[in-house]
């Protein structure tokens, strides 16, 4: 078990985090916030690139910081960007570093080969990465967190790039491996998560606002969630009345979603919240909503 104990960072009187307190077992835990949350402060914390200000990490009882390269050696990780030599295959790159982790030629070959497949990239394995979409830059760097079989897997914003159907390709790839391994993934977009996280976790205001199923998250908003159809010409003062968490132009008027919290008026139909809702409505003072 992985467990985050009474953890703040400071940069001078900055704070970025403050008093996290978190438990991470086998599954998928997905960490969502805006941009500029903490979400990626806690990610380099979790792997050990900056140490906190207060508190500690600890995994099965002991301090990260103690076990050194024995808990490195079971951590695979991805960041927001990661460095690749252009000039290098997936192949060459990966035999790389398999070698820097320690992993000889003849054991890495056939887990690179099986890596390469899982991402799809077989057909380009020996292709140079310079021509290479980001897309499948991205590809080669989650193959890059599996190359030492991780117990605990990280990926700090791992869709970035993707399109729909490599990001559909993505979840059921870390559905599979959560099975007997404990995944992290730090990300702003909800649908990477919400219906693969075994628990999700929402920071706002430095501090932990859930944790929890997306089901219990969403049911925060239950009875608050309402659609209704206005004109064109009613929807700025709609905006300036009611929290709007989407808008949809639909023969010639405009479907909006909305939270209101008294009493409805009969033209609005009640719906059920999704994790969107919820985060859009819980960061409405960081987020521009366009729809």
């Amino acid at each position: 078990m992985l467990v985050v104990k009474d953890v703040s960072k400071q940069y001078g009187d900055f704070t970025a985090l403050k008093q996290i307190n978190l438990e991470f077992d086998k599954g998928i835990y997905g960490l969502l916030a805006p941009n500029g949350a903490g979400k990626t402060t806690l990610i380099k914390m979790l792997v050990t690139l900056i140490s906190p200000s207060k508190g500690e990490l600890l995994y099965n009882g002991t301090n990260i910081v103690d076990l050194d390269e024995d808990y490195r050696d079971i951590l695979g990780y991805l960041p927001q960007n990661f460095g690749f030599y252009k000039h290098y295959s997936p192949k060459q790159y990966l035999l790389y570093l398999a070698a820097l982790k320690g992993i000889d030629k003849k054991t890495a070959l056939p887990i690179i080969h099986e890596l390469l497949e899982k991402v799809a990239l077989s057909d380009v394995a020996n292709k140079k990465m310079r021509k290479f979409s980001g897309g499948m830059i991205q590809r080669v760097g989650i193959a890059q967190a599996l190359l030492n079989d991780p117990k605990i897997l990280i990926l700090d914003e791992p869709t970035a790039g993707l399109d729909p159907k490599e990001r559909a390709r993505f979840r059921q790839l870390l559905t599979g491996l959560s099975r007997d391994r404990l995944i992290i993934i730090s990300t702003h977009i909800v649908s990477d998560i919400e219906s693969i996280a075994n628990q999700v976790i929402m920071i706002k205001n430095h501090e932990i606002l859930f944790k929890d199923t997306a089901q219990s998250i969403c049911d925060t908003l239950d009875g608050f969630i309402y659609e209704t159809s206005i004109t064109n010409d009613e929807l700025e003062t709609f905006r300036k009345n009611y929290i709007l968490i989407g808008e949809k132009q639909e023969r010639g008027n405009v479907l909006v979603r909305f939270v209101h919290k008294r009493e409805m008026d009969k033209d609005w139909v009640p719906v059920l919240p999704h994790l969107e809702d919820v985060f859009l409505y819980e960061y409405r003072d960081n987020l521009m909503v366009e729809v």
